[in-house]
């Protein structure tokens, strides 16, 4: 059921996939009561439209028959160049505006640090701001990757471990601990991560967190902390990621070899590729390393994106499906989430089975 974009400021890339149902979903949307999201998009310019497209698409099939609306907000220190300063004022609200608008949930995403200690980023002090005011002002606050590591930092000054090789790839993950927010997603769940650093178990545990998925290779995925008011869900991977976005930061991290910006060449993300399309990327890897020169991108098999799969699609919809049913029964203040959670799945297969 309907996204709505608060205030009708939609972003292009959306704008062009819902153009033909956006009046419909209006109408139908009209006078319902659902739930009022706040997206704090602190992506890299390069990243930042398909970090929008990638949450209104996941909001979206979570959502089901609950309307969902969403008003995305920047943080004014996030580094801009003028295009990307040119999108924000155009379709974002500053986190000043935050402060006295009626928001049910928050969304927070990460950025790509500038500084090893991330107390030293020009937005910390503002990101602060924002994880103080959620506490009180959400029922359920979600952070994503950096913005997870940020916030269990800030608010319990646990540290990031620096990684031998960057986590990348897609990685399955076992229930480590029964939540609601887990309900219908079997033993094991399936997700994309990419990151250098990692926040671990014993630490996470020891301030009062709860891991809910975690794995030998893919180490924590996900755990979660009421703070006052608001239950912080955190994640130190992607469950909003496209099929291709993966590939697109491969590519990019290429590139960077290539121009000389990193010293050695990126590792290949695992459980991603098949095997005869690994073979094809290590044959440029082998061709790159021996001639490491800019203009070596433009032979990039770029025909590997093709196939790529979602295959973490489901896993990341019964999460998010799960978010948006706690927040509508904390909104309705229902203690027993379980029962309406049952209710509302029971009554979503019965409408998957009609269509």
């Amino acid at each position: 059921m309907p996204l709505i974009i608060e205030d009708d400021r939609v972003p292009p890339l959306w704008a062009q996939r819902v153009s033909s149902r956006r009046a419909a979903r209006h109408e139908r949307a009209a006078g319902r009561n659902g739930v009022r999201v706040a997206l704090v998009n602190n992506m890299p310019d390069a990243a930042l439209e398909d970090t929008e497209l990638q949450f209104f698409e996941l909001l979206d099939v979570a959502s089901e028959d609950l309307p969902v609306f969403v008003r995305l907000y920047s943080i004014n220190e996030v580094p801009r160049t003028d295009r990307g300063e040119r999108h924000l004022k155009s379709f974002y609200s500053s986190v000043n505006d935050l402060w006295n608008d009626h928001t049910d949930a928050l969304i927070m995403t990460g950025t790509e640090p500038r500084s090893a200690n991330l107390q030293d980023e020009p937005y910390w002090h503002s990101l602060g701001q924002v994880l103080d005011w959620a506490e009180t002002n959400t029922a359920s606050t979600i952070l994503s990757c950096l913005a997870a590591h940020a916030g269990v930092l800030y608010s319990d000054g646990i540290g990031r471990h620096r990684l031998p090789d960057k986590q990348f790839g897609v990685f399955d993950f076992s229930r480590s601990a029964g939540h609601r927010l887990m309900a219908n997603s079997g033993d094991r769940v399936r997700f994309p991560h990419s990151r250098w650093n990692e926040v671990r178990t014993a630490e996470l545990a020891a301030c009062g967190y709860q891991v809910l998925t975690e794995s030998i290779d893919g180490g924590v995925d996900s755990f979660v902390k009421k703070k006052k008011r608001s239950l912080f869900v955190q994640f130190q991977g992607h469950p909003e990621y496209g099929a291709q976005t993966l590939f697109k930061e491969y590519r990019r991290d290429v590139k960077r070899f290539l121009k000389h910006e990193r010293e050695t060449f990126p590792s290949m993300p695992k459980g991603y590729f098949d095997e005869p399309t690994a073979e094809l990327l290590n044959e440029f890897r082998d061709e790159a390393i021996s001639n490491r020169r800019e203009e070596a991108i433009e032979n990039f098999p770029d025909s590997a994106a093709a196939g790529l799969q979602k295959t973490w699609h489901t896993c990341a919809v019964n999460v998010y499906r799960n978010w948006l049913d706690y927040v509508v029964a904390r909104k309705a203040k229902i203690p027993a989430f379980s029962a309406l959670t049952a209710v509302y799945h029971q009554s979503s297969r019965k409408r998957s089975a009609a269509r």
